[in-house]
């Protein structure tokens, strides 16, 4: 059966996440995943949506994808804390199976850079990462 997955992405810099989808959904779909996408306004509220998600039972996997440039002010810093923390609480009290890929970067040009698919493709690499841990997990639930 095919794993059902859902990718939560921060349009906030859409330019930079939707080029981090197609690098996912290149590795999902190639895995013969059942994909669904949904938009959330910033990376804050991406462990917000994960977590309804979930609570449905619907999915077997979720992707976080967005991009935290840094300002003027702590405001990135908050952003990007409380969004890894909201993630890894998900994961280790829910036990759910996510890839990380929000990029946390100084500047646009970095953040191209890691999410382009000819450069770094951190999408891929969050997508691989929630497969990977769908098959761990699948060695302990039976």
């Amino acid at each position: 059966m095919a794993d059902r997955v859902l990718v939560a992405t921060s349009r906030y810099y859409e330019k930079i996440t939707l080029e981090l989808e197609a690098g996912a959904n290149e590795v999902l779909q190639a895995a013969g995943a059942i994909v669904e996408t949904i938009e959330v306004p910033g990376a804050f509220e991406v462990p917000g949506v994960i977590a309804m998600a979930a609570d449905s039972a619907k999915y077997d996997g979720y992707i976080a994808l967005g991009c935290v440039i840094r300002g003027e002010t702590s405001h990135y810093d908050y952003v990007c804390g409380e969004s890894a923390r909201g993630l890894m609480t998900l994961s280790v009290d829910r036990r759910l199976a996510i890839g990380y890929g929000i990029l946390t970067v100084e500047n646009q040009d970095q953040a191209w850079v890691r999410a382009d698919r000819q450069q770094k493709n951190k999408g891929k690499d969050a997508a691989e990462a929630c497969l990977s841990m769908l098959r761990l997990r699948k060695q302990f639930v039976r």
